[in-house]
């Protein structure tokens, strides 16, 4: 009875469920008072919970592991074990990018601020695309990332320099970046200050979120015994191959 019931454990630590009830903590309380008051006031909170539904929620679904023994979830590890192809990792990359540029946008941000039910909307859009990017850089049991380390790496640099570009492009702009955000001299907030300290934020977030992966899976594909160049070389290989038709035997 006991072996059965050690054979049923999952083989990750039972306190990684805990970083799920985090992020269902997280998402919670972006949703409520006095969080959702001040992102339709300040830009600095606005962008704040935008990270939060973007960068910080993703991996922590991630590395909770909450996936069930279910045959779907079988299958679907399977699948993922028989197309490792950088193409699809890339998708996902895509697929992340554009939707974090599209809640990005002043176009969005004023809707959301407008409509409150579609910040609902928001955090359903970019945590989904999150956890698609963050599986395809940690390993999340039963499921695996579907590149090598040096690859997931650069993706994950990818993303980082696409998050720190948006808060460039806030802490720099001249103009009003949110022009739905009014802010009345010597109450609260300066337009100048509510941006530069929202820049802050994000690109701090996505700083400490970001360069641990791209370490770790730096410094797990320095520690490989394997040629770290093979992988690399492999999937070249296997680019050119499929680029080219198989004309057969002449």
């Amino acid at each position: 009875m006991s072996r059965g019931a050690a054979a049923a454990r999952p083989a990750f630590p039972p306190t990684r469920r805990w970083l799920g009830v985090v992020a269902l903590a997280l998402f919670v309380a972006s949703l409520l008072w006095p969080l959702s008051q001040a992102a339709d006031r300040y830009e600095l909170w606005s962008l704040a919970r935008y990270a939060v539904f973007a960068l910080a929620i993703p991996p922590l679904v991630v590395l909770a592991a909450p996936w069930s023994r279910s045959e779907f979830v079988a299958r679907l590890a399977r699948r993922r074990a028989r197309h490792r192809e950088l193409r699809r990792s890339g998708g996902f990359v895509l697929l992340y990018a554009a939707v974090l540029i599209w809640w990005f946008t002043p176009t969005a941000a004023d809707a959301v601020a407008g409509h409150g039910w579609l910040t609902v909307v928001e955090g359903l859009t970019l945590i989904p695309a999150g956890i698609a990017l963050w599986l395809e850089l940690l390993a999340s049991p039963p499921l695996v990332p579907r590149v090598g380390p040096l690859l997931r790496s650069v993706l994950a640099a990818g993303a980082m320099w696409l998050v720190w570009i948006e808060a460039y492009v806030v802490g720099l702009s001249h103009a009003d970046w949110y022009p739905r955000f009014h802010h009345t001299a010597g109450h609260g907030l300066s337009a100048a200050a509510d941006q530069q300290i929202a820049a802050v934020v994000l690109w701090f977030v996505a700083t400490a979120v970001f360069v641990p992966a791209i370490f770790a899976n730096a410094l797990s594909w320095l520690r490989s015994e394997e040629d770290p160049d093979g992988e690399l070389y492999a999937l070249m290989r296997e680019e050119r191959r499929r680029a080219w038709p198989s004309t057969g035997p002449t």
